[in-house]
Protein backbone atom coordinates (compact mmCIF):
# COMPACT_ATOMS: atom_id res chain seq x y z
CA UNK A 1 0.00 0.00 0.00
CA UNK A 2 1.56 3.13 -0.87
CA UNK A 3 2.60 5.78 1.61
CA UNK A 4 1.83 9.43 2.29
CA UNK A 5 4.60 10.47 4.38
CA UNK A 6 6.77 12.14 1.91
CA UNK A 7 4.31 13.56 -0.34
CA UNK A 8 4.60 17.24 -1.23
CA UNK A 9 1.09 19.41 -1.53
CA UNK A 10 1.35 19.48 -5.49
CA UNK A 11 1.63 15.67 -4.65
CA UNK A 12 -1.34 14.94 -2.58
CA UNK A 13 -3.18 17.40 -5.36
CA UNK A 14 -2.10 15.19 -8.12
CA UNK A 15 -3.27 11.99 -5.69
CA UNK A 16 -6.64 13.48 -5.21
CA UNK A 17 -7.57 14.53 -8.67
CA UNK A 18 -9.62 17.20 -9.76
CA UNK A 19 -12.77 15.90 -8.14
CA UNK A 20 -11.62 17.68 -4.93
CA UNK A 21 -10.89 21.06 -4.03
CA UNK A 22 -7.59 22.03 -3.88
CA UNK A 23 -7.20 22.75 -0.35
CA UNK A 24 -8.01 19.65 0.77
CA UNK A 25 -4.22 18.65 -0.40
CA UNK A 26 -3.31 21.59 2.26
CA UNK A 27 -5.85 19.98 5.44
CA UNK A 28 -4.36 16.78 4.51
CA UNK A 29 -0.36 17.77 4.55
CA UNK A 30 -0.70 19.72 7.97
CA UNK A 31 -3.08 16.65 9.15
CA UNK A 32 0.34 14.48 8.36
CA UNK A 33 3.68 16.79 9.46
CA UNK A 34 1.98 19.27 11.38
CA UNK A 35 -0.67 17.75 13.34
CA UNK A 36 1.23 14.36 13.04
CA UNK A 37 -2.09 12.16 12.80
CA UNK A 38 -1.29 8.81 12.27
CA UNK A 39 -4.81 7.85 11.56
CA UNK A 40 -6.39 9.01 8.47
CA UNK A 41 -9.84 8.31 9.40
CA UNK A 42 -9.80 10.63 12.61
CA UNK A 43 -8.76 13.55 10.18
CA UNK A 44 -12.15 15.41 11.21
CA UNK A 45 -11.88 18.10 8.88
CA UNK A 46 -11.99 15.80 5.76
CA UNK A 47 -15.27 14.28 4.49
CA UNK A 48 -15.81 10.49 5.34
CA UNK A 49 -15.98 9.37 2.42
CA UNK A 50 -12.69 10.46 1.32
CA UNK A 51 -11.25 9.76 4.54
CA UNK A 52 -12.63 5.94 3.65
CA UNK A 53 -11.20 6.11 0.79
CA UNK A 54 -7.52 7.36 1.48
CA UNK A 55 -7.77 4.81 4.57
CA UNK A 56 -8.26 2.04 1.87
CA UNK A 57 -5.81 2.99 -0.40
CA UNK A 58 -2.81 4.61 1.31
CA UNK A 59 -1.01 3.91 4.51
CA UNK A 60 0.32 6.99 6.46
CA UNK A 61 3.82 4.92 6.27
CA UNK A 62 5.19 5.69 9.97
CA UNK A 63 8.37 3.01 10.51
CA UNK A 64 7.11 0.48 13.50
CA UNK A 65 9.02 0.33 16.82
CA UNK A 66 10.67 -3.36 16.29
CA UNK A 67 12.65 -2.97 19.92
CA UNK A 68 13.87 -0.22 21.77
CA UNK A 69 16.93 0.38 23.66
CA UNK A 70 17.34 2.53 27.16
CA UNK A 71 20.42 4.20 27.87
CA UNK A 72 21.20 4.77 31.84
CA UNK A 73 21.81 8.30 30.17
CA UNK A 74 18.59 8.85 29.03
CA UNK A 75 19.03 8.00 25.48
CA UNK A 76 17.51 5.75 23.54
CA UNK A 77 17.61 3.75 20.49
CA UNK A 78 14.82 2.46 18.16
CA UNK A 79 15.20 -0.28 15.72
CA UNK A 80 12.51 0.74 13.49
CA UNK A 81 10.94 -1.85 10.61
CA UNK A 82 10.25 -0.41 7.35
CA UNK A 83 7.02 -1.38 4.81
CA UNK A 84 9.14 -3.81 2.92
CA UNK A 85 10.39 -5.66 6.54
CA UNK A 86 14.03 -3.90 6.37
CA UNK A 87 15.32 -2.55 8.70
CA UNK A 88 16.85 1.33 10.05
CA UNK A 89 17.71 2.82 13.38
CA UNK A 90 17.45 6.14 14.78
CA UNK A 91 18.01 7.66 18.51
CA UNK A 92 16.48 10.38 20.99
CA UNK A 93 18.94 12.10 22.83
CA UNK A 94 17.34 14.63 25.46
CA UNK A 95 19.39 17.40 27.55
CA UNK A 96 18.33 20.02 29.72
CA UNK A 97 17.98 22.57 26.94
CA UNK A 98 17.15 21.00 23.74
CA UNK A 99 16.16 17.64 22.59
CA UNK A 100 17.83 15.63 19.53
CA UNK A 101 16.64 13.00 17.13
CA UNK A 102 19.34 11.30 15.15
CA UNK A 103 18.14 9.71 11.92
CA UNK A 104 19.68 7.35 9.12
CA UNK A 105 18.97 8.38 5.24
CA UNK A 106 20.29 4.39 3.99
CA UNK A 107 19.48 0.99 5.40
CA UNK A 108 23.13 0.12 6.09
CA UNK A 109 25.76 2.09 4.27
CA UNK A 110 28.49 1.74 1.46
CA UNK A 111 30.90 4.46 2.65
CA UNK A 112 33.17 1.74 4.25
CA UNK A 113 34.64 4.00 7.29
CA UNK A 114 37.04 1.71 9.20
CA UNK A 115 36.59 2.88 12.79
CA UNK A 116 32.52 2.56 12.29
CA UNK A 117 29.99 -0.35 13.00
CA UNK A 118 27.75 1.03 10.36
CA UNK A 119 30.12 0.04 7.56
CA UNK A 120 29.87 -3.54 8.16
CA UNK A 121 26.39 -3.93 7.27
CA UNK A 122 27.10 -2.40 4.04
CA UNK A 123 23.84 -1.32 1.83
CA UNK A 124 20.98 -2.15 1.33
CA UNK A 125 19.24 0.88 0.16
CA UNK A 126 18.03 4.93 0.23
CA UNK A 127 15.55 5.66 2.15
CA UNK A 128 12.38 7.29 1.11
CA UNK A 129 11.70 11.15 1.89
CA UNK A 130 8.80 9.78 3.68
CA UNK A 131 11.13 7.42 5.50
CA UNK A 132 12.95 9.64 7.03
CA UNK A 133 10.49 12.11 7.35
CA UNK A 134 9.01 9.41 9.28
CA UNK A 135 11.75 8.91 11.71
CA UNK A 136 11.42 12.30 13.06
CA UNK A 137 7.67 12.46 13.24
CA UNK A 138 8.11 8.82 15.47
CA UNK A 139 10.67 9.65 17.67
CA UNK A 140 9.03 13.40 18.46
CA UNK A 141 5.33 11.55 19.42
CA UNK A 142 6.63 9.01 21.32
CA UNK A 143 9.21 11.32 23.28
CA UNK A 144 6.38 13.78 24.36
CA UNK A 145 8.02 16.86 21.95
CA UNK A 146 4.78 18.33 20.30
CA UNK A 147 5.09 20.90 23.23
CA UNK A 148 5.11 24.31 22.06
CA UNK A 149 8.41 25.77 22.55
CA UNK A 150 10.35 22.54 22.62
CA UNK A 151 14.15 22.62 21.13
CA UNK A 152 14.33 20.04 18.50
CA UNK A 153 17.77 19.27 16.99
CA UNK A 154 17.82 16.66 13.82
CA UNK A 155 20.85 15.66 12.73
CA UNK A 156 21.52 12.74 9.81
CA UNK A 157 24.25 11.13 11.59
CA UNK A 158 22.70 7.62 11.52
CA UNK A 159 22.81 4.70 9.25
CA UNK A 160 24.06 5.78 5.59
CA UNK A 161 25.69 8.74 3.86
CA UNK A 162 23.33 11.36 3.37
CA UNK A 163 24.34 12.85 -0.23
CA UNK A 164 24.75 9.53 -1.37
CA UNK A 165 20.82 9.68 -1.33
CA UNK A 166 19.94 13.25 -2.03
CA UNK A 167 17.24 13.90 -3.71
CA UNK A 168 15.02 11.96 -0.70
CA UNK A 169 16.92 13.89 1.77
CA UNK A 170 16.26 17.57 0.40
CA UNK A 171 12.64 16.54 -0.05
CA UNK A 172 12.60 15.26 3.59
CA UNK A 173 14.63 18.53 4.50
CA UNK A 174 11.52 20.53 2.79
CA UNK A 175 9.20 18.90 4.31
CA UNK A 176 10.68 19.35 8.15
CA UNK A 177 11.42 22.63 7.37
CA UNK A 178 8.37 23.77 6.12
CA UNK A 179 6.63 25.97 8.33
CA UNK A 180 3.35 24.43 6.90
CA UNK A 181 5.01 21.07 7.84
CA UNK A 182 6.70 20.27 10.23
CA UNK A 183 8.53 23.70 10.92
CA UNK A 184 11.70 23.02 12.00
CA UNK A 185 14.13 25.79 12.61
CA UNK A 186 17.01 25.62 9.72
CA UNK A 187 19.22 26.29 12.13
CA UNK A 188 18.58 22.97 13.61
CA UNK A 189 19.00 20.22 10.93
CA UNK A 190 22.31 19.22 10.26
CA UNK A 191 23.88 16.75 7.51
CA UNK A 192 26.56 14.75 7.95
CA UNK A 193 28.90 13.44 5.22
CA UNK A 194 32.13 11.37 4.78
CA UNK A 195 33.12 14.60 1.85
CA UNK A 196 30.90 13.46 -1.23
CA UNK A 197 32.17 16.53 -3.47
CA UNK A 198 29.72 16.19 -5.90
CA UNK A 199 26.92 15.76 -3.25
CA UNK A 200 28.32 18.81 -1.34
CA UNK A 201 28.18 21.40 -4.40
CA UNK A 202 24.96 20.11 -5.04
CA UNK A 203 23.70 20.82 -1.73
CA UNK A 204 25.26 24.36 -2.07
CA UNK A 205 23.23 25.20 -4.79
CA UNK A 206 19.93 24.17 -2.93
CA UNK A 207 17.91 27.04 -1.36
CA UNK A 208 16.76 24.97 1.34
CA UNK A 209 18.67 22.60 2.92
CA UNK A 210 20.32 21.76 6.37
CA UNK A 211 23.63 22.42 8.10
CA UNK A 212 27.06 20.67 6.88
CA UNK A 213 29.14 18.66 9.03
CA UNK A 214 31.72 17.26 6.86
CA UNK A 215 33.70 14.00 8.74
CA UNK A 216 37.58 14.79 8.75
CA UNK A 217 39.02 12.38 10.47
CA UNK A 218 42.54 12.59 10.09
CA UNK A 219 45.33 15.48 9.01
CA UNK A 220 47.09 13.71 5.59
CA UNK A 221 45.48 12.28 2.98
CA UNK A 222 47.53 8.68 3.11
CA UNK A 223 46.33 8.85 6.77
CA UNK A 224 42.54 9.70 5.69
CA UNK A 225 42.66 7.33 2.49
CA UNK A 226 43.04 4.39 5.24
CA UNK A 227 40.43 5.48 7.76
CA UNK A 228 38.12 6.73 4.69
CA UNK A 229 38.37 4.10 1.60
CA UNK A 230 36.14 7.13 0.14
CA UNK A 231 39.09 9.60 0.48
CA UNK A 232 40.94 8.06 -2.55
CA UNK A 233 38.20 9.76 -4.90
CA UNK A 234 38.23 12.54 -3.20
CA UNK A 235 41.41 14.17 -1.55
CA UNK A 236 41.72 16.60 1.25
CA UNK A 237 42.97 19.23 -1.37
CA UNK A 238 39.83 18.92 -3.15
CA UNK A 239 37.72 18.73 -0.57
CA UNK A 240 38.79 21.74 1.40
CA UNK A 241 38.57 23.59 -1.57
CA UNK A 242 34.77 23.46 -2.45
CA UNK A 243 34.32 23.85 1.76
CA UNK A 244 35.95 27.04 0.99
CA UNK A 245 33.46 27.90 -2.06
CA UNK A 246 30.55 26.57 -0.49
CA UNK A 247 27.86 29.39 -0.08
CA UNK A 248 27.02 29.75 3.78
CA UNK A 249 24.57 31.49 5.41
CA UNK A 250 25.32 34.87 7.15
CA UNK A 251 24.51 32.82 10.42
CA UNK A 252 26.45 29.46 9.36
CA UNK A 253 29.55 27.45 10.22
CA UNK A 254 30.80 24.82 8.13
CA UNK A 255 31.02 21.90 10.99
CA UNK A 256 34.31 19.41 10.67
CA UNK A 257 34.31 16.21 12.62
CA UNK A 258 36.83 14.34 13.71
CA UNK A 259 36.66 10.96 15.52
CA UNK A 260 39.96 10.39 17.90
CA UNK A 261 41.63 7.19 17.22
CA UNK A 262 44.49 6.19 20.16
CA UNK A 263 47.79 6.19 18.18
CA UNK A 264 46.45 6.63 14.77
CA UNK A 265 45.40 9.97 14.31
CA UNK A 266 45.80 12.08 17.90
CA UNK A 267 49.10 13.38 17.65
CA UNK A 268 50.31 16.52 18.55
CA UNK A 269 51.00 16.98 14.85
CA UNK A 270 48.13 15.85 13.94
CA UNK A 271 46.17 18.04 15.57
CA UNK A 272 48.82 21.07 14.34
CA UNK A 273 48.16 20.32 10.38
CA UNK A 274 44.30 19.99 11.37
CA UNK A 275 44.79 23.75 11.76
CA UNK A 276 46.40 24.79 8.68
CA UNK A 277 44.15 22.59 6.74
CA UNK A 278 40.91 24.69 8.02
CA UNK A 279 43.11 28.16 7.80
CA UNK A 280 40.48 30.62 6.40
CA UNK A 281 37.28 28.59 6.81
CA UNK A 282 34.46 29.91 8.69
CA UNK A 283 34.03 26.40 11.13
CA UNK A 284 33.95 24.41 13.90
CA UNK A 285 35.55 21.50 15.13
CA UNK A 286 33.90 18.95 17.10
CA UNK A 287 36.38 16.19 18.18
CA UNK A 288 34.90 12.44 19.12
CA UNK A 289 36.34 10.24 20.54
CA UNK A 290 36.34 6.56 19.64
CA UNK A 291 32.86 4.59 20.70
CA UNK A 292 34.46 1.17 20.96
CA UNK A 293 32.58 -1.58 19.08
CA UNK A 294 33.01 -5.17 18.28
CA UNK A 295 35.11 -5.91 14.69
CA UNK A 296 36.62 -2.39 15.19
CA UNK A 297 40.31 -2.74 15.08
CA UNK A 298 40.88 0.66 17.10
CA UNK A 299 41.28 1.82 21.18
CA UNK A 300 39.51 5.00 22.45
CA UNK A 301 42.35 7.67 23.53
CA UNK A 302 42.86 8.55 27.26
CA UNK A 303 40.78 11.73 28.32
CA UNK A 304 44.39 13.78 28.74
CA UNK A 305 44.96 13.15 24.90
CA UNK A 306 41.75 14.35 23.28
CA UNK A 307 41.87 17.45 25.93
CA UNK A 308 45.60 17.85 24.47
CA UNK A 309 44.15 17.94 20.67
CA UNK A 310 41.37 20.03 22.04
CA UNK A 311 43.69 23.12 23.21
CA UNK A 312 45.83 23.19 19.59
CA UNK A 313 42.74 23.06 17.65
CA UNK A 314 41.29 26.03 19.99
CA UNK A 315 44.07 28.51 19.37
CA UNK A 316 42.51 28.78 15.68
CA UNK A 317 39.14 27.21 15.34
CA UNK A 318 36.14 26.77 17.89
CA UNK A 319 36.71 23.27 18.69
CA UNK A 320 34.49 21.19 21.09
CA UNK A 321 34.70 17.37 22.33
CA UNK A 322 31.34 15.97 21.74
CA UNK A 323 30.08 14.09 24.55
CA UNK A 324 29.35 10.40 24.13
CA UNK A 325 25.47 9.55 24.75
CA UNK A 326 24.17 5.79 24.72
CA UNK A 327 27.35 4.16 24.75
CA UNK A 328 25.95 1.25 26.66
CA UNK A 329 23.05 0.42 24.22
CA UNK A 330 25.38 1.04 20.95
CA UNK A 331 23.47 4.49 20.52
CA UNK A 332 26.39 6.20 20.21
CA UNK A 333 28.04 7.73 16.86
CA UNK A 334 29.41 4.67 14.81
CA UNK A 335 27.66 2.08 16.79
CA UNK A 336 24.37 1.96 14.58
CA UNK A 337 24.79 -1.76 13.24
CA UNK A 338 21.39 -3.24 15.27
CA UNK A 339 23.39 -4.75 17.68
CA UNK A 340 20.97 -5.74 20.95
CA UNK A 341 23.86 -4.97 23.48
CA UNK A 342 27.47 -4.30 24.31
CA UNK A 343 29.60 -7.27 24.36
Amino acid sequence: MPALLGLEIPEIEQLLGPGQPRFRARQIYSALYRERHSDLLRLSNLPLPLRRELAATHAVGLPVVQRRFDSADGTRRYLLELADGRTVEAVFMPEEQRQTICISTQVGCAVNCKFCLTALLGLERNLTAGEIVGQVLLLAAGNQLAAEGQRLNVVMMGQGEPLLNLPNVLKATRILLDPAGCGLSPRRITLSTAGIIPGIEELGREPVRPKLAISLNASTDEARRELMPIARKYPLRELLEVCRAYPLRPWERLTFEYVLLQGVNDSDADAHRVVKLLARLKCKVNLIALNPGPEIPFRTPEPDRVLAFQRILKRAVPCFIRKPRGLDIFAACGQLRKISSPA
